[in-house]
């Protein structure tokens, strides 16, 4: 019964480490951040004169950056 329960131990802290190393490559995650933020280089580059849209896109980029990069320590 102890080797059993010492096996289990094992094969679950395997199978966390596994996980967790899993999770922490995301490259998907960090693409989208590197877009968002030339996308914000964009926007902050362009003419103001576009009726507040600009100035409504830029925060809107910077919420989707904050919510991405929650995403990615969420998940590490």
């Amino acid at each position: 019964m102890k080797t059993f329960k010492t096996a289990a131990v094992i094969l679950v802290s395997i199978s966390t480490l596994g996980l967790s190393s899993a999770f922490a490559r995301q490259p998907r995650m960090d693409s989208a951040l590197e877009h968002l933020r030339a996308a914000r280089a964009e926007l902050q580059a362009a003419e103001a004169n576009k009726g507040g849209h600009r100035e409504r896109a830029l925060e809107l980029v910077n919420r989707a950056i904050a919510q991405v990069e929650e995403g990615i320590r969420f998940a590490r």
